[in-house]
């Protein structure tokens, strides 16, 4: 079995970061392993705080993954100081083959919470867009990272162009915070691939993003092409948001394992 590597931050209420990439690396058929770099105290209403694992800690965690293991894919999500971002980017470099890496540029959460500190961002991308072969911003991180608005189709094509002059081999641009359909972008530098997705009517989208990161790094651990890895992850998410469910008093989560659960009739 092929296998996939997280470096995240753990959600309390399982719906996003290392637990939401766990279950989407399973719902995809790989054997997932974490290196947690913060803990969040969280549920469906919002985060109520960030304690971060120090960095010889994180970068303890990594190196004994390689140490013992051959890694398929890397995704990395939440990293909220200098100093963690840093730690992976050492430990990172340091191997002599890196597996494809999907970098999620997680930033905000859905209650407005700040998971990337402001200080951070441009350690983010000097230390690790360049070891990145894609990174997958939502519309507000790509606003964030190139300080400039996107509200168009056009405004995506031209903010993929500039980010991709930041060292990342393909970007993805998520439009689901468009007016309209729900409108992505993926660029290797010289095409652009336009995907289009029904708008879903549900407020039970907790995790999307790092549940969408994590299956595209799953299906490049099993060998896909970048395209078809991204396609088959946005046919996936797609599916879990449809049927994503309400848990607790807030923003409920995207359900990972609809098709395993229907398909073991736990759910009509």
């Amino acid at each position: 079995m092929k296998n996939a590597l997280t470096i995240a931050g753990s959600d309390s209420c399982g719906g996003a970061g290392i637990q939401a990439d766990l279950k989407s690396f399973s719902a995809n058929g790989v054997y997932g392993m974490s290196v947690i770099t913060a803990i969040t105290a969280q549920n469906t209403q919002g985060v109520f705080g960030i304690e971060d694992i120090s960095p010889e800690i994180i970068k303890k965690q990594i190196n004994v993954i390689f140490d013992d293991i051959h890694v398929n894919a890397i995704k990395i999500g939440m990293v909220s100081k200098i100093e963690s971002i840093k730690a992976i980017g050492e430990s990172l470099r340091k191997i002599k083959k890196l597996p494809p890496i999907v970098l999620d540029p997680v930033m905000v959460s859905k209650s407005g919470f700040n998971l990337l500190s402001k200080d951070a961002k441009d350690t983010l991308i000097k230390e690790l867009f360049p070891l990145a072969l894609i990174i997958t911003p939502n519309l507000p991180e790509a606003e964030e990272i190139l300080q400039r608005k996107i509200e168009t189709l056009e405004d995506m094509r031209e903010s993929a162009k500039k980010l991709i002059k930041l060292g990342p081999k393909y970007v993805l641009i998520k439009g689901g915070h468009l007016e309209k359909d729900a409108m992505d972008i993926l660029y290797d530098g010289e095409n652009f691939i336009e995907l289009t997705g029904e708008r879903i009517n549900t407020i039970h989208t907790h995790g999307t993003g790092c549940t969408l990161s994590s299956a595209i790094a799953a299906n490049l651990a099993k060998g896909d092409s970048v395209e078809i890895a991204v396609k088959k992850a946005k046919d996936y998410i797609t599916i879990a948001i449809k049927n994503g469910f309400k848990l607790g008093k807030g923003v409920g989560p995207t359900n990972h394992f609809y098709k395993l659960y229907k398909d073991a009739g736990v759910i009509e």
